[in-house]
């Protein structure tokens, strides 16, 4: 995808640093000694500004913090931020967040809270200990449960079993995780959960709790499917009707899973490919994991209606995408990995294929969102090639990293590739060998957008997603129509290829001809970047005024955009259609309107 990352890169750089502690937390243990001290920062008569500092000041990683105290009758916190803050009447306790509660030796973290009335606190207690580092508890947190196995299912109920987890100062209980969220808390080593729904996946994990009450990992996952009901088959026919969601969509553009209920394009695609994981050293890592699995979404928020709590092991878009296949059963999830951005780790990948294959399934099969997703996607752009890199793997590298994926995945899982739509003499697509690749994969997204855009800044103006060649187009080849053809002359089947509808347009600025060929002086204003835009803009703000290679056209004032509108989709679906391809998929669901339009297109389209 072209224009993958740029938008939030600086907001992307500002997360490595929480996300690089979290990757380097070892067992919850408390550290030898750890001090925690009290400052009022700032007061105004009838509340204060409170900070709590706490620093390790032994010579082991403190894994997890919770700081006690007790406030006069009167003296209340009423906002906190960079802690969980709980009371029990005039009793106060805070815990750190997922984020922040890894502390190395020497290192200091603080948490902040607004307060009402006028007292100080008092009783201070630091992990259990004093807050002045004379007590700190030193003992570990508890090991992980054993997976747990599923016996006596039902319509409605599960027996749930699992080894016990060892602590140093002894397992207290177990908290029972159905999806993600804590349902019970047992003393035993077996819980029976009821109330189930008939045909419905569960996703189980269990947690222990020390004497302490600090909690260790998750055990790894079970699913479970009761019995009765019917699977409810897909309302979208046999068509894949697929949409990329973008990771980094959740700042600025403001957009989350619950939006693709509102919108009502859930109901409407078969398929998600979560966009994007990383690909760094030649092996796939998740990349923004505040984003994925940490933000936290409120009742309104959330896909489910039901607020996240802060000790759940899963939060983020992973579980609202949980929550999205508990609502939609027919929609399966792919992590998609690489993108423009993060092209550049595939070369080094392609000289230990084995090894990538098996990180990325690590990561796809983490017991915290194992049932999340239902597959991988590559995107690599490009293989033997250039896009924001260039790569020289060869032209058999494509076909040695699908093979291990399909090795190291099996047939359980879905395994596809977005690839390049350059289908000119020499071109990207005879680059590598996407014909002996496609007996491994599932499908293709051919990519067959941004062919022309403002990356050439004096134009010719041409529409960025011609789906044939007509007279004047700047480059032989660069059309679906030439795409499709030469992947299918290359061996790969009609059914395994989707074709690619972009959600938004590319435009020019410096225009005064109105049909495509005219000459312009730069790239047109975007919301996010200089020309781009998306459909939801400029289907009001620069009307369609004329259509070329099946893509519509608009000249408003001296800017001139190319982009797909219901009417285009429309054609462009019975054109896959008569095809025979295997569906089509877009780039990406926050372009669209608040209503789906151009997902419902699709959808309707290939009906």
């Amino acid at each position: 995808m072209r224009f993958g990352h740029r938008a939030v890169a600086g907001f992307a750089t500002l997360l490595l640093p929480f996300s690089a502690l979290v990757a380097l937390a070892s067992p919850a243990q408390a550290a030898t000694s750890a001090t925690a001290t009290y400052a009022k920062t700032q007061d105004w008569g009838s509340g204060f500004e409170g900070k709590w500092t706490v620093k390790n000041t032994g010579t082991t990683a403190l894994s997890a913090w919770t700081v006690e105290w007790d406030f006069p009758s009167g003296t209340s916190v009423t906002s906190s931020w960079d802690a969980d803050v709980t009371s029990s009447g005039n009793h106060w306790t805070a815990k750190n967040t997922s984020w922040n509660g890894t502390l190395a030796p020497g290192a200091s973290v603080s948490f902040g809270f607004n307060g009402s009335g006028t007292g100080s606190p008092a009783g201070c207690e630091l992990n259990g200990g004093s807050c002045d580092g004379t007590s700190v508890p030193g003992d570990a947190a508890p090991s992980a449960p054993g997976t747990p196995s599923a016996s006596g299912v039902t319509d409605t109920s599960v027996k749930l079993s699992w080894s016990a987890a060892t602590d140093d100062k002894g397992v207290k209980n177990y908290d029972v995780l159905r999806d993600g969220a804590r349902v019970a808390t047992v003393t035993g080593t077996s819980y029976t959960d009821s109330g189930l729904s008939k045909g419905t996946d569960y996703s189980y994990g269990v947690r222990a709790r020390d004497t302490a009450d600090q909690t260790g990992p998750v055990s790894g996952s079970v699913k479970v499917r009761t019995t009765g009901g019917t699977t409810e088959p897909p309302p979208t026919g046999d068509k894949i009707k697929l949409g990329y969601f973008t990771e980094w969509g959740v700042y600025g553009r403001d957009y989350h899973v619950k939006d693709l209920v509102t919108s009502g394009s859930a109901e409407k695609i078969t398929h998600i490919n979560y966009a994007f994981g990383n690909v760094v050293g030649g092996q796939c890592k998740l990349d923004d994991a505040y984003a994925a699995t940490d933000k936290a979404y409120t009742a309104d928020q959330s896909v489910s209606g039901t607020a996240d709590a802060w000790d759940q092991p899963l939060r983020g878009n992973f579980n609202q995408l949980r929550q999205l296949k508990a609502k939609y059963p027919h929609i399966k999830v792919l992590y998609s990995f690489g993108g423009w951005t993060y092209s550049g780790g595939f070369g080094q990948a392609a000289q230990n294929p084995a090894a990538f294959a098996e990180s990325c399934k690590q990561v796809v099969e983490d017991p915290r969102w194992a049932d999340v997703f239902d597959g991988i996607d590559i995107d690599w752009e490009y293989p033997n090639a250039c896009g924001l890199t260039c790569d020289t793997s060869g032209p058999a590298a494509f076909t040695n990293l699908s093979r291990a994926l399909r090795a190291e995945f099996g047939q359980d899982y879905l395994v596809t590739a977005a690839i390049t739509a350059d289908g000119s003499d020499g071109g990207k697509i005879d680059a590598a060998d996407y014909g002996g690749a496609a007996q491994y994969l599932d499908w293709y997204n051919v990519m067959t957008y941004d062919y022309f855009g403002a990356f050439d800044k004096d134009g010719p103006t041409a529409p960025h997603s011609p789906l044939t060649s007509y007279d004047g187009i700047p480059q032989d080849g660069f059309n679906s129509a030439a795409a499709i053809s030469k992947l299918k002359a290359k061996g790969v089947p009609a059914s395994k290829l989707l074709l690619g509808i972009g959600f938004y347009g590319r435009g020019w600025t410096g225009v005064t001809q109105a049909a495509p060929g005219g000459a312009a002086t730069g790239a047109a204003p975007g919301t996010y970047e200089a020309g781009i835009e998306d459909y939801k803009i400029l289907k009001n703000s620069c009307p369609a005024t004329g259509t070329v290679a099946g893509t519509a056209y608009a000249h408003c004032g001296d800017t001139w955009w190319s982009y797909d509108t219901p009417a285009t989709i429309d054609s462009k679906m019975d054109w896959a259609k008569d095809q025979g391809l295997g569906g089509a998929f877009f780039w990406e669901f926050s372009g669209d309107t608040a209503n789906g339009e151009l997902a419902t297109a699709i959808d309707s389209g290939l009906k």
